[in-house]
C-alpha cells in the first residue's frame, strides 16, 4: 500500500514538491540563522546548525535528482529557498540578539534625555561637540538590541529633533544594561506617558 502510494501520480506531483518545499525552507532558515549567529559572535552553536542544515539539504537535493523530469520539484525547491529566507529573518528579528552602538547627537538641552536613559539603567558617555548650528552633546552607549524600541521612544519623547544612529557590534567588554524586569516596567511607563500613534 505504501509503495503504491509513493509511486502514484498524487505523491509525485503534489506530495513530493510540498515535502521538498518544506525541507528547503527549513534548510535555508537554518542557514540564515547560522549566518546571524556567526556575525553576532555566537560561534558555539553554529556547527550544530550547520550539521542539520546540510543534512536537510542533502535529503531535498536527493529527491530532486531522482525526479529530474518533475518541474514542480524545481518550483518547490526555489519557493522553499524564498520562504526559508523570509522565515529566518523573521525569527532573527524576534530573537533580537547581540549588542549595538548607539550614537545620539543633540543640542545642548539634552539633560532630561540623559537622565531618562540613566534612570533606565542604560550606561551613557557624554561628549561636548560642535555642530553646524552650534554646540551639541554627543551621547554614546552600548545597548542590547532588544532594548532599541524602549530607547527610541525615550529619544522621540525627550528630544525628537536629535540625530541618532545605531550599528551592530560583535563584542563589548563591560557595560551597563537594564535587566528584563526593568525593561518591561520602563516600556509600560513609556506607553502611559507617550501614547502610541498606532493606537489612536
Amino acid at each position: 500500500m505504501e509503495a503504491s502510494f509513493i509511486e502514484s501520480d498524487f505523491f509525485r506531483w503534489v506530495v513530493l514538491p510540498v515535502l521538498i518545499f518544506f525541507a528547503r525552507m527549513a534548510d535555508v532558515t537554518l542557514a540564515t540563522l547560522r549566518n546571524v549567529f556567526l556575525s553576532k559572535g555566537f560561534g558555539k552553536i553554529v556547527p550544530f546548525i550547520g550539521f542539520f542544515e546540510v543534512l536537510i539539504w542533502l535529503i531535498s537535493i536527493r529527491q530532486i535528482m531522482q525526479h529530474l523530469d518533475n518541474p514542480l520539484c524545481y518550483i518547490g525547491f526555489a519557493a522553499g529557498f524564498a520562504g526559508g529566507t523570509f522565515v529566518g529573518l523573521k525569527i532573527e528579528r524576534r530573537l533580537a540578539l547581540g549588542l549595538q552602538v548607539l550614537r545620539i547627537i543633540t543640542p545642548q538641552h539634552s539633560k532630561k534625555l540623559i537622565e531618562a536613559l540613566q534612570e533606565q539603567d542604560i550606561g551613557v558617555t557624554v561628549i561636548d561637540g560642535e555642530g553646524t548650528k552650534g554646540p551639541v552633546k554627543i551621547i554614546f552607549s552600548i545597548i542590547k538590541r532588544k532594548d532599541i524600541e524602549m530607547i527610541r521612544k525615550l529619544i522621540e519623547h525627550y528630544n525628537p529633533t536629535a540625530f541618532y544612529s545605531i550599528e551592530d557590534i560583535r563584542i563589548a567588554s563591560q557595560g551597563v544594561f537594564p535587566r528584563k524586569n526593568e525593561i518591561k516596567g520602563a516600556m509600560n511607563l513609556i506607553r502611559k506617558v507617550i501614547p502610541d500613534p498606532k493606537e489612536k
